[in-house]
């Protein structure tokens, strides 16, 4: 597991019933989880209030809390499931669908506007290229890939959360990686690991 994150002493005083530390820690975290949800789901508002419940949650139940966690991937964890489960209750009661549940996974990879506003246009053809070859994995390498260099989670961290073996997450990246690196020059693989 990676060291505890800074966010320790405000969990800590969270968990010991400080109205104030509530508010910093959804004032230091919400952005990371919107943007770890907008990944998952393209609707706002369903992210927005998986966001709102998960918080909700925390306050209900902070007596119950370990205190000793890696704030960060404890949060995006328990907001997976939960966006998990919001998007499996709204794909039951779409009534547009057949599919009684749709699957639930990460999107397509993009990098972001003010990626595209640095980069000079050679590095945006490498970083369009880049991101059609990475949209091209199996989604769960997508997603691996994703938690591993854009959300710096290791891999006991991210076989708990895709509830997988942590050898299987080393193959499932080391997969990955190979693949791109058989299709890409290095440049590419660099640039990816530094933008990610």
């Amino acid at each position: 597991m990676t060291d505890i994150d800074p966010g320790n002493d405000l969990w800590e005083r969270f968990i010991s019933g400080s109205s104030s530390a509530f508010s910093e820690l959804y004032d230091a975290y919400t952005d990371v989880l919107y943007k770890f949800g907008m990944r998952y789901s393209a609707d706002s508002d369903l992210v927005k209030d998986c966001i709102h419940d998960l918080f909700i949650d925390l306050h209900s139940y902070r007596g119950s809390l370990a205190k000793e966690v890696n704030v960060k991937f404890y949060l995006l964890k328990s907001f997976r499931r939960k966006l998990h489960a919001a998007h499996r209750k709204s794909s039951l009661l779409n009534f547009n669908s057949w599919q009684a549940e749709e699957t639930f996974g990460i999107n397509a990879f993009a990098f972001s506007a003010e990626h595209e506003i640095i980069v000079d246009e050679k590095q945006r053809e490498m970083l369009d290229h880049l991101a059609l070859e990475i949209n091209q994995l199996p989604e769960r390498q997508r997603e691996i890939l994703y938690l591993r260099f854009n959300q710096d989670l290791d891999y006991e961290e991210i076989a708990s959360m895709m509830q997988i073996s942590v050898p299987t997450c080393r193959t499932f990246i080391y997969r990955a990686l190979k693949q791109l690196r058989g299709k890409l020059e290095f440049s590419s693989i660099a640039l990816f690991l530094y933008w990610v």
